[in-house]
């Protein structure tokens, strides 16, 4: 038995060891990856390509409405946190590995907007760990509301659409702040998967989405909106 737990506790020490060389070096690879990716493009570069669009959209002009659902569906912890969610990260994994398949990935709206721009759709961990590290940088340099804005005026929204502006004129023929309510929950929903909740193409899905968004919004009450 005396041998027994000397091999656990030797075990145990050696996993300890493994799992922080493993930390360290996603935290080497992260910042170096993170570096490179800004020595090509900017954070501020990156911001004026967006900011410089002549429908660009400011956070102060943005609907009450649709700043509470895109929150509500995308990132409801987003207010507090510094980029990424920890929380939000650990129910993803453990529904990923409940599903057998990658299904949920738990990125805030930090990182989302770091996928966007730096990096491609592929679903590999170093791409998670460089786009968590960019996230960073990215919380780092912008306040959250510049963040928000960043995010909502450059994700696809479906049918050719690209930033809330354009999805409001495409799919409304009117300016974001002209959306009622419920278009702006629609409209919050659709960039979860654009080509699921396209309005032109899958209204009736674009619906079930807004109802579930809707649903979301009801459960963050408990969450600070600026």
């Amino acid at each position: 038995m005396a041998h027994v737990k000397k091999f656990l506790k030797m075990f145990l020490f050696i996993l300890m060891l493994f799992s922080v060389a493993c930390a360290c070096f996603l935290c080497i690879f992260g910042i170096a990856s993170s570096k490179e990716k800004l020595s090509q493009k900017s954070l501020y570069q990156m911001a004026e390509a967006i900011e410089s669009q002549t429908d660009f959209v400011p956070y102060d002009e943005l609907p009450e409405t649709y700043k509470k659902a895109v929150i509500a569906a995308e990132d409801k912890r987003f207010f507090q946190h510094c980029g990424f969610d920890i929380i939000a990260t650990g129910r993803a994994l453990v529904h990923d590995i409940m599903a057998g398949s990658y299904v949920e990935g738990g990125s805030t709206i930090t990182q989302q907007l770091a996928k966007n721009q730096y990096l491609s759709q592929e679903k590999l961990i170093k791409r998670k760990i460089t786009e968590v590290f960019l996230a960073f940088e990215i919380e780092k340099a912008f306040s959250k509301e510049e963040i928000f804005a960043l995010y909502v005026n450059s994700i696809y929204f479906g049918s050719g659409y690209y930033g809330i502006a354009q999805a409001s004129q495409g799919y409304y023929g009117k300016e974001v702040k002209d959306l009622t309510e419920d278009e702006c929950i629609t409209l919050a929903g659709i960039p979860n998967a654009p080509s699921v909740y396209d309005l032109n193409q899958n209204p009736d899905l674009a619906e079930q989405r807004k109802n579930q968004v809707l649903r979301q919004m009801g459960n963050l009450e408990c969450f600070s909106i600026p």
